[in-house]
């Protein structure tokens, strides 16, 4: 009995990959694509600010995390269109018709990706990122490299992101120090002040539409 086997290897005489690497890198591109769209995007900023959103309130079950990832995801692709696009129409669609090879399209699609970034990092991350690797101090945007650019991007989008939850947290954190003040004035202090914050918290949240302030100021912040 023949046991069918699998060739990998280039063809002789041919221009670009064979069939069999061209599958490997779609799966090997299909499995790192989670994580291309939270490194590569603005998802790390939105899904850390709504993780604060929660705990500020004091649920840390609700809304659930598929919820939250579904809603980050959402404005993920929202605030991501106009880059995605971009990609598309200089990068995937051409390569579709047969009019740039693979080569070129993966360096199309840079372009806009690296616009995106650039215009949300900050030059001090950038700057860290570049003495580490010690590179030389780049001229103009193209003098950076990717390697570089990525991990400065991941650094600023966690920093503006704390940023954001800094500023959740404080109208929270007030009504609890004045629940706990209350609760000892009062001679209660066996009382966790966290089950007669929670209300108040709910009720300001509600009162002042929360989700749709946090969401706002998300798709806003954004460059």
């Amino acid at each position: 009995m023949n046991i069918p086997s699998i060739h990998v290897g280039i063809g002789p005489g041919g221009d670009g990959m064979s069939s069999s690497i061209q599958i490997i890198i779609l799966v090997t591109l299909v499995t790192l694509a989670p994580t291309l769209v939270i490194m590569l995007t603005g998802f790390t900023r939105i899904i850390v600010v709504l993780g604060f959103v929660r705990s500020a309130i004091g649920i840390p079950q609700t809304p659930p995390n598929q919820v939250l990832t579904g809603l980050a995801l959402f404005l993920t692709f929202f605030v991501m269109t106009p880059t995605f696009t971009d990609v598309y129409n200089t990068a995937i669609q051409p390569l579709m018709n047969n009019q740039i090879t693979q080569e070129q399209a993966v360096d199309r699609a840079q372009v806009p990706i690296r616009a995106f970034m650039f215009k949300q990092v900050r030059s001090e991350d950038l700057s860290l990122m570049i003495y580490a690797a010690h590179d030389k101090q780049p001229r103009t945007v193209n003098d950076v490299s990717t390697v570089v650019l990525i991990p400065a991007f991941i650094l600023s989008e966690l920093h503006t992101a704390f940023q954001i939850g800094f500023m959740i947290f404080l109208p929270f954190l007030v009504i609890d120090i004045v629940v706990s003040s209350a609760l000892m004035a009062m001679g209660m202090m066996m009382l966790p002040p966290t089950t007669i914050s929670l209300p108040f918290k709910l009720l300001l949240f509600v009162m002042v539409d929360g989700w749709h302030l946090v969401v706002q100021s998300l798709l806003l912040g954004f460059k």
